[in-house]
């Protein structure tokens, strides 16, 4: 028997959509992804890119405060015990996505810990086949795959990550680790100006790292860049290793010219921001729905989360190549789960 809605992914729009797809009794099954090496190496984990952060001060309704008590009783003991104590700061992103998912579950939510590795939108209702070789079909499918980001792929950068180590820095420059200290930013293209124009408001100085003579940037983006006092550039340059240690995380990274030359120099900094874009989580699809000229799912119709296939929804940073935010991930994943459940309602499906 066909599953009435099937959600791919487990971050914010994921869970969102999981909430308002059981609220209205549609009994959602949730695939949050497989515990596998290969997906730790990516960072394709169960609960998505925000269980890989610490702090979380941008989502609304955590102000600081003790959360601790209530983490305990809110998520079970066999979830509960592997994760970091509560430090008192608000919420971080593993307590985040627990509460999420512990909510979804509160509605009756399935989960299953696998992937979807193959899918087959050909035909109604929709194949998909797991990475275990099970096959599920389903009337509706909500993908809220995400979009994971990139790193240059350093042991070092690895090392520090959530540590000094990060690739949004809407998400975490505020951060009191951050203020007043010198940053780097590692990109050249328009996303990481925004960077670094953005962590001007916290750091003392924002270096960043380009193999280039020039960026890639829009030139707009790129004098603005220039002009800014707390920025310096560092061209032709390439980051050799981040440089830390296990109490203070990020204290700088030595870069090496890009030139050919063995010239290397030694920035001290508190904190190391990848700007060098983002992968969306869309191999699995097979090309069978649109994707845009960045690689992420395309929404067909302005304010909704319809794709090319009728039926299959699409929500969150797997087709967003623009916010990235928890906030309006979780905004899309109720878009997605009201639109799906007005779509199977206007087909006759109950």
């Amino acid at each position: 028997m066909a599953e009435h809605v099937v959600i791919i992914g487990s971050g914010p729009a994921g869970w969102a959509a999981a909430i308002y797809t059981a609220r209205a009794t549609l009994h959602p099954l949730v695939f949050e992804g497989a515990v596998t090496e290969e997906n730790r190496l990516q960072g394709t984990l169960p609960l998505g890119q925000l269980a890989l952060t610490t702090e979380v001060e941008n989502y609304p309704g955590f102000p600081v405060a003790d959360l601790g008590g209530y983490l305990e009783k809110a998520i079970p003991h066999e979830r509960r015990q592997y994760m970091a104590d509560h430090r008192g700061h608000g919420v971080s992103g593993p307590e985040l996505m627990e509460l999420m998912r512990q909510q979804a579950v509160n509605f009756d939510t399935r989960i299953v810990t696998d992937d979807i590795v193959s899918v087959d939108f050909s035909k109604h209702p929709f194949q998909l086949k797991t990475l275990e070789g099970k096959e599920v079909e389903a009337l509706a499918v909500i993908v809220a795959t995400g979009a994971r980001a990139n790193y240059l792929g350093l042991p070092s950068e690895d090392r520090f990550k959530n540590n000094g180590v990060s690739a949004c820095a809407v998400c975490d420059g505020a951060l009191p680790r951050f203020r007043n200290k010198p940053l780097v930013v590692v990109g050249g293209g328009d996303s990481a100006m925004e960077e670094a124009g953005y962590l001007t408001k916290f750091a003392s100085k924002v270096y960043i790292v380009h193999r280039r003579d020039k960026f890639r940037a829009s030139k707009i983006m790129a004098d603005r860049a220039l002009k800014n006092p707390k920025i310096e550039p560092k061209w032709t340059s390439a980051i050799d290793e981040v440089l830390g240690n296990d109490k203070d995380g990020v204290t700088g990274v030595r870069i090496k010219a890009a030139d050919g030359s063995n010239r290397t120099e030694e920035l001290a900094a508190g904190g190391y921001f990848a700007a060098i874009g983002h992968t969306p989580n869309t191999d699995f699809l097979g090309g069978q729905l649109k994707l845009n000229e960045k690689g992420y799912i395309a929404w067909t119709t302005p304010q909704r989360t319809y794709t090319t296939v009728e039926g299959v929804f699409a929500a969150g940073d797997v087709a967003d190549d623009y916010y990235r935010q928890a906030i309006t991930a979780a905004g899309s994943g109720c878009m997605a789960a009201l639109d799906a459940e007005r779509w199977l309602a206007s087909k006759g499906f109950e």
